[in-house]
Protein backbone atom coordinates (compact mmCIF):
# COMPACT_ATOMS: atom_id res chain seq x y z
CA UNK A 1 0.00 0.00 0.00
CA UNK A 2 1.54 3.28 -1.08
CA UNK A 3 2.26 5.97 1.45
CA UNK A 4 1.03 9.49 0.95
CA UNK A 5 2.66 12.47 2.51
CA UNK A 6 0.54 14.47 4.87
CA UNK A 7 0.45 18.03 3.47
CA UNK A 8 0.78 19.36 6.97
CA UNK A 9 4.05 17.58 7.71
CA UNK A 10 5.52 17.02 4.27
CA UNK A 11 8.78 18.87 3.57
CA UNK A 12 8.10 22.06 1.69
CA UNK A 13 4.40 22.03 2.46
CA UNK A 14 2.71 25.08 3.83
CA UNK A 15 2.44 23.56 7.29
CA UNK A 16 5.86 21.84 7.33
CA UNK A 17 7.96 22.41 10.44
CA UNK A 18 10.93 23.65 8.37
CA UNK A 19 8.80 26.22 6.61
CA UNK A 20 7.11 27.20 9.85
CA UNK A 21 10.53 27.85 11.37
CA UNK A 22 11.39 30.05 8.40
CA UNK A 23 8.16 31.95 8.80
CA UNK A 24 8.74 32.40 12.53
CA UNK A 25 12.23 33.82 12.00
CA UNK A 26 11.22 36.35 9.40
CA UNK A 27 9.03 38.50 11.70
CA UNK A 28 11.88 38.70 14.22
CA UNK A 29 14.51 39.78 11.69
CA UNK A 30 12.44 42.45 10.04
CA UNK A 31 11.63 44.45 13.21
CA UNK A 32 15.30 44.26 14.29
CA UNK A 33 16.47 45.68 10.97
CA UNK A 34 13.70 48.27 11.08
CA UNK A 35 14.76 49.33 14.59
CA UNK A 36 18.35 49.67 13.47
CA UNK A 37 17.40 51.75 10.45
CA UNK A 38 15.20 53.92 12.65
CA UNK A 39 18.04 54.38 15.13
CA UNK A 40 20.39 55.39 12.31
CA UNK A 41 17.82 57.83 10.94
CA UNK A 42 17.31 59.43 14.35
CA UNK A 43 21.08 59.64 14.84
CA UNK A 44 21.43 61.46 11.52
CA UNK A 45 18.71 63.89 12.58
CA UNK A 46 20.57 64.54 15.86
CA UNK A 47 23.80 65.11 13.95
CA UNK A 48 22.14 67.54 11.55
CA UNK A 49 20.64 69.44 14.50
CA UNK A 50 24.00 69.67 16.27
CA UNK A 51 25.70 70.94 13.11
CA UNK A 52 23.08 73.66 12.80
CA UNK A 53 23.43 74.50 16.52
CA UNK A 54 27.21 74.71 16.14
CA UNK A 55 26.80 77.25 13.36
CA UNK A 56 24.03 79.26 15.03
CA UNK A 57 24.80 79.38 18.75
CA UNK A 58 27.61 81.00 20.66
CA UNK A 59 28.37 84.27 22.38
CA UNK A 60 26.25 85.80 19.65
CA UNK A 61 23.19 83.85 18.47
CA UNK A 62 22.64 84.07 14.72
CA UNK A 63 19.30 83.68 12.97
CA UNK A 64 18.94 80.44 10.94
CA UNK A 65 18.22 82.47 7.83
CA UNK A 66 21.45 84.41 8.28
CA UNK A 67 23.37 81.15 8.76
CA UNK A 68 21.98 79.75 5.53
CA UNK A 69 22.71 82.95 3.62
CA UNK A 70 26.26 82.99 4.97
CA UNK A 71 26.78 79.48 3.61
CA UNK A 72 25.24 79.95 0.16
CA UNK A 73 25.52 83.68 -0.59
CA UNK A 74 27.73 85.53 1.92
CA UNK A 75 27.74 89.31 1.93
CA UNK A 76 31.09 91.07 2.24
CA UNK A 77 31.36 93.06 5.44
CA UNK A 78 28.37 91.40 7.13
CA UNK A 79 29.49 90.66 10.69
CA UNK A 80 27.18 87.68 11.19
CA UNK A 81 28.39 86.11 7.96
CA UNK A 82 32.00 86.61 8.99
CA UNK A 83 31.39 84.89 12.34
CA UNK A 84 29.78 81.90 10.63
CA UNK A 85 32.39 81.48 7.89
CA UNK A 86 35.57 82.40 9.73
CA UNK A 87 34.89 81.05 13.22
CA UNK A 88 32.05 78.56 13.36
CA UNK A 89 32.44 76.66 10.10
CA UNK A 90 36.07 75.72 10.85
CA UNK A 91 35.33 74.53 14.40
CA UNK A 92 32.30 72.59 13.15
CA UNK A 93 34.36 70.83 10.50
CA UNK A 94 37.08 70.10 13.07
CA UNK A 95 34.40 68.72 15.41
CA UNK A 96 33.00 66.47 12.69
CA UNK A 97 36.39 65.01 11.79
CA UNK A 98 37.64 64.64 15.38
CA UNK A 99 34.34 63.13 16.53
CA UNK A 100 34.44 60.48 13.80
CA UNK A 101 38.09 59.74 14.58
CA UNK A 102 37.65 59.34 18.34
CA UNK A 103 34.43 57.32 18.08
CA UNK A 104 35.74 54.89 15.46
CA UNK A 105 39.02 54.45 17.31
CA UNK A 106 37.09 53.57 20.47
CA UNK A 107 34.79 51.14 18.65
CA UNK A 108 37.77 49.38 17.07
CA UNK A 109 39.75 49.19 20.30
CA UNK A 110 36.80 47.74 22.23
CA UNK A 111 36.10 45.24 19.47
CA UNK A 112 39.69 44.07 19.01
CA UNK A 113 40.50 43.80 22.72
CA UNK A 114 37.01 42.67 23.80
CA UNK A 115 37.43 45.22 26.58
CA UNK A 116 34.36 47.46 27.09
CA UNK A 117 36.33 50.17 28.94
CA UNK A 118 39.07 50.58 26.33
CA UNK A 119 39.42 53.89 24.50
CA UNK A 120 42.30 55.93 23.02
CA UNK A 121 42.93 57.73 26.30
CA UNK A 122 43.38 54.43 28.15
CA UNK A 123 45.96 53.08 25.68
CA UNK A 124 48.61 55.75 26.17
CA UNK A 125 47.79 57.47 22.88
CA UNK A 126 46.87 60.82 24.40
CA UNK A 127 49.97 60.84 26.62
CA UNK A 128 52.17 60.22 23.58
CA UNK A 129 50.57 63.13 21.75
CA UNK A 130 50.99 65.35 24.83
CA UNK A 131 54.72 64.65 25.11
CA UNK A 132 55.26 65.39 21.43
CA UNK A 133 53.37 68.69 21.68
CA UNK A 134 55.38 69.75 24.74
CA UNK A 135 58.65 69.02 22.97
CA UNK A 136 57.49 70.90 19.86
CA UNK A 137 56.58 73.96 21.94
CA UNK A 138 59.77 73.98 23.98
CA UNK A 139 62.38 72.96 21.43
CA UNK A 140 60.95 74.53 18.27
CA UNK A 141 58.99 77.43 19.74
CA UNK A 142 55.72 76.46 18.07
CA UNK A 143 52.75 78.25 19.60
CA UNK A 144 49.77 77.64 17.30
CA UNK A 145 47.76 74.41 17.15
CA UNK A 146 48.12 74.35 13.36
CA UNK A 147 51.89 74.43 13.81
CA UNK A 148 52.28 71.53 16.23
CA UNK A 149 49.45 69.39 14.88
CA UNK A 150 51.90 67.08 13.12
CA UNK A 151 53.84 66.53 16.32
CA UNK A 152 50.65 65.56 18.12
CA UNK A 153 49.88 63.09 15.36
CA UNK A 154 53.38 61.62 15.41
CA UNK A 155 53.42 61.28 19.21
CA UNK A 156 50.01 59.60 19.32
CA UNK A 157 50.96 57.25 16.50
CA UNK A 158 54.27 56.32 18.15
CA UNK A 159 52.62 55.57 21.51
CA UNK A 160 49.87 53.51 19.89
CA UNK A 161 52.36 51.57 17.79
CA UNK A 162 54.45 50.80 20.88
CA UNK A 163 51.41 49.66 22.88
CA UNK A 164 50.22 47.33 20.12
CA UNK A 165 53.72 45.97 19.52
CA UNK A 166 54.21 45.15 23.20
CA UNK A 167 50.72 43.78 23.78
CA UNK A 168 50.26 41.95 20.48
CA UNK A 169 50.61 38.55 22.12
CA UNK A 170 47.93 39.30 24.74
CA UNK A 171 45.37 41.67 23.21
CA UNK A 172 43.16 41.32 26.29
CA UNK A 173 45.86 43.14 28.25
CA UNK A 174 46.35 46.07 25.88
CA UNK A 175 44.67 48.40 28.37
CA UNK A 176 47.22 47.36 31.01
CA UNK A 177 50.07 48.00 28.57
CA UNK A 178 48.53 51.37 27.74
CA UNK A 179 48.36 52.28 31.42
CA UNK A 180 52.02 51.39 31.78
CA UNK A 181 52.88 53.52 28.76
CA UNK A 182 50.97 56.45 30.24
CA UNK A 183 52.78 55.99 33.55
CA UNK A 184 56.09 56.14 31.68
CA UNK A 185 55.34 59.15 29.48
CA UNK A 186 53.46 61.40 31.91
CA UNK A 187 56.41 62.05 34.26
CA UNK A 188 58.58 62.93 31.25
CA UNK A 189 55.99 65.47 30.11
CA UNK A 190 55.75 66.91 33.61
CA UNK A 191 59.53 67.17 33.85
CA UNK A 192 59.66 69.28 30.69
CA UNK A 193 56.79 71.50 31.83
CA UNK A 194 58.28 72.18 35.25
CA UNK A 195 61.37 73.65 33.64
CA UNK A 196 59.58 76.01 31.26
CA UNK A 197 56.62 78.15 32.33
CA UNK A 198 56.00 79.46 28.80
CA UNK A 199 55.70 75.92 27.47
CA UNK A 200 53.26 75.12 30.26
CA UNK A 201 51.10 78.13 29.35
CA UNK A 202 50.82 76.92 25.75
CA UNK A 203 50.37 73.29 26.67
CA UNK A 204 47.55 73.80 29.16
CA UNK A 205 45.26 75.19 26.45
CA UNK A 206 45.85 72.20 24.20
CA UNK A 207 45.62 69.46 26.81
CA UNK A 208 42.03 70.24 27.87
CA UNK A 209 40.80 69.60 24.32
CA UNK A 210 39.13 72.27 22.23
CA UNK A 211 37.81 72.91 18.72
CA UNK A 212 39.05 76.51 18.63
CA UNK A 213 42.34 77.75 17.23
CA UNK A 214 42.21 75.44 14.21
CA UNK A 215 41.32 76.53 10.71
CA UNK A 216 40.14 74.76 7.58
CA UNK A 217 43.71 74.34 6.34
CA UNK A 218 44.36 71.99 9.26
CA UNK A 219 41.26 69.98 8.41
CA UNK A 220 42.25 69.91 4.73
CA UNK A 221 45.61 68.37 5.60
CA UNK A 222 44.35 65.78 8.09
CA UNK A 223 41.00 64.62 6.70
CA UNK A 224 42.59 61.93 4.45
CA UNK A 225 43.90 60.16 7.57
CA UNK A 226 40.38 60.06 9.02
CA UNK A 227 39.01 58.82 5.69
CA UNK A 228 41.55 55.99 5.41
CA UNK A 229 40.98 54.97 9.04
CA UNK A 230 37.21 54.99 8.54
CA UNK A 231 37.45 52.85 5.39
CA UNK A 232 39.63 50.34 7.24
CA UNK A 233 37.19 50.27 10.17
CA UNK A 234 34.23 49.61 7.89
CA UNK A 235 36.13 46.90 6.00
CA UNK A 236 37.11 45.16 9.25
CA UNK A 237 33.66 45.26 10.84
CA UNK A 238 32.66 41.71 9.86
CA UNK A 239 36.02 40.38 11.07
CA UNK A 240 35.53 42.06 14.45
CA UNK A 241 32.28 40.13 14.77
CA UNK A 242 34.39 36.98 14.41
CA UNK A 243 36.87 38.13 17.06
CA UNK A 244 33.97 38.66 19.47
CA UNK A 245 33.44 34.87 19.43
CA UNK A 246 37.03 34.25 20.50
CA UNK A 247 40.27 33.73 18.61
CA UNK A 248 39.83 29.96 18.24
CA UNK A 249 36.34 30.30 16.79
CA UNK A 250 37.50 33.09 14.45
CA UNK A 251 40.34 30.88 13.17
CA UNK A 252 37.88 28.03 12.74
CA UNK A 253 35.81 30.30 10.52
CA UNK A 254 38.84 30.87 8.33
CA UNK A 255 39.82 34.28 9.65
CA UNK A 256 43.43 35.39 9.95
CA UNK A 257 43.32 36.80 13.45
CA UNK A 258 46.81 38.31 13.36
CA UNK A 259 46.13 40.12 10.10
CA UNK A 260 42.84 41.46 11.44
CA UNK A 261 44.48 42.87 14.55
CA UNK A 262 47.35 44.36 12.55
CA UNK A 263 44.97 46.18 10.18
CA UNK A 264 42.86 47.31 13.13
CA UNK A 265 45.99 48.68 14.82
CA UNK A 266 46.81 50.71 11.70
CA UNK A 267 43.28 52.13 11.65
CA UNK A 268 43.40 52.94 15.38
CA UNK A 269 46.75 54.72 15.00
CA UNK A 270 45.44 56.82 12.12
CA UNK A 271 42.15 57.69 13.82
CA UNK A 272 43.34 58.30 17.37
CA UNK A 273 46.43 60.19 16.23
CA UNK A 274 44.43 62.43 13.91
CA UNK A 275 41.75 63.06 16.54
CA UNK A 276 44.34 64.14 19.10
CA UNK A 277 46.07 66.31 16.52
CA UNK A 278 42.82 68.02 15.51
CA UNK A 279 41.19 68.67 18.87
CA UNK A 280 43.63 67.69 21.60
CA UNK A 281 43.30 64.68 23.91
CA UNK A 282 39.54 64.86 24.41
CA UNK A 283 38.67 62.07 26.82
CA UNK A 284 35.86 59.52 26.86
CA UNK A 285 34.30 60.22 23.42
CA UNK A 286 35.83 56.95 22.23
CA UNK A 287 34.35 55.18 25.24
CA UNK A 288 30.85 56.64 25.42
CA UNK A 289 29.90 56.62 21.73
CA UNK A 290 30.42 52.87 21.02
CA UNK A 291 28.39 51.98 24.13
CA UNK A 292 25.60 54.30 23.03
CA UNK A 293 25.71 52.77 19.56
CA UNK A 294 25.41 49.25 20.95
CA UNK A 295 22.39 50.29 22.99
CA UNK A 296 20.74 51.59 19.81
CA UNK A 297 21.65 49.02 17.15
CA UNK A 298 22.87 45.94 19.04
CA UNK A 299 26.29 44.31 19.21
CA UNK A 300 26.85 43.73 15.48
CA UNK A 301 30.13 45.55 14.79
CA UNK A 302 28.96 46.61 11.33
CA UNK A 303 26.07 48.57 12.78
CA UNK A 304 28.08 49.79 15.78
CA UNK A 305 30.75 51.27 13.51
CA UNK A 306 28.16 52.87 11.21
CA UNK A 307 26.31 54.37 14.17
CA UNK A 308 29.55 55.57 15.77
CA UNK A 309 30.41 57.53 12.62
CA UNK A 310 27.24 59.55 13.21
CA UNK A 311 27.13 59.74 17.01
CA UNK A 312 30.81 60.63 17.50
CA UNK A 313 30.70 64.06 15.88
CA UNK A 314 27.23 64.65 17.33
CA UNK A 315 28.53 64.17 20.89
CA UNK A 316 31.60 66.34 20.34
CA UNK A 317 29.63 69.17 18.76
CA UNK A 318 27.01 68.99 21.54
CA UNK A 319 29.81 69.32 24.09
CA UNK A 320 31.23 72.29 22.18
CA UNK A 321 27.86 74.08 21.95
CA UNK A 322 27.13 73.48 25.64
CA UNK A 323 30.54 74.90 26.50
CA UNK A 324 29.79 78.07 24.54
CA UNK A 325 26.41 78.58 26.18
CA UNK A 326 27.41 77.71 29.75
CA UNK A 327 30.61 79.75 29.70
CA UNK A 328 29.22 82.87 27.99
CA UNK A 329 30.51 85.52 27.50
CA UNK A 330 33.57 83.27 27.39
CA UNK A 331 33.39 79.55 26.75
CA UNK A 332 34.11 76.21 28.38
CA UNK A 333 36.34 73.90 26.34
CA UNK A 334 34.68 70.95 24.63
CA UNK A 335 37.07 68.53 26.32
CA UNK A 336 35.86 69.56 29.76
CA UNK A 337 32.18 69.17 28.83
CA UNK A 338 32.82 65.82 27.12
CA UNK A 339 34.52 64.56 30.28
CA UNK A 340 31.55 65.65 32.40
CA UNK A 341 29.20 63.79 30.04
CA UNK A 342 31.40 60.71 29.76
CA UNK A 343 32.47 60.20 33.38
CA UNK A 344 29.06 58.91 34.61
CA UNK A 345 28.95 56.55 31.63
CA UNK A 346 32.40 55.20 32.49
CA UNK A 347 31.28 54.60 36.09
CA UNK A 348 28.12 52.83 34.92
CA UNK A 349 30.08 50.63 32.52
CA UNK A 350 32.66 49.76 35.17
CA UNK A 351 29.88 48.69 37.56
CA UNK A 352 28.01 46.64 34.98
CA UNK A 353 28.29 42.89 34.51
CA UNK A 354 29.85 43.35 31.08
CA UNK A 355 33.27 44.07 32.55
CA UNK A 356 33.35 41.18 34.98
CA UNK A 357 36.37 39.10 34.27
CA UNK A 358 38.07 41.65 32.04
Amino acid sequence: MSRTLDPVTAPGAAGAPGLNRTRRRTPRRTPRRARRLLAMALSLVVLAATVWASLAFGVRAIDPGAVWQALVAPVDGDRAHQIVLELRVPRTVIGLLAGVAFALAGALIQGVTRNPIADPGLLGINSGAALAVVLAIQLLGLTEPAAYVWFAFAGAAAAAAAVFAIGAARPDRLALVGAAMTALITPLTTLVLLGDIETFDQYRFWVVGSLTGRDLSTAAVLWPFVAVGAVLAIALAHRINGLALGDDVARGLGQRVGTTRALAAVAIVLLAGTGAALAGPIALVGLVVPHAARRLVGSDARWVIACSIVLGPAMLLIADVIGRLVGAPGELEAGVVAAVIGAPVLIAVARSRSVVGV
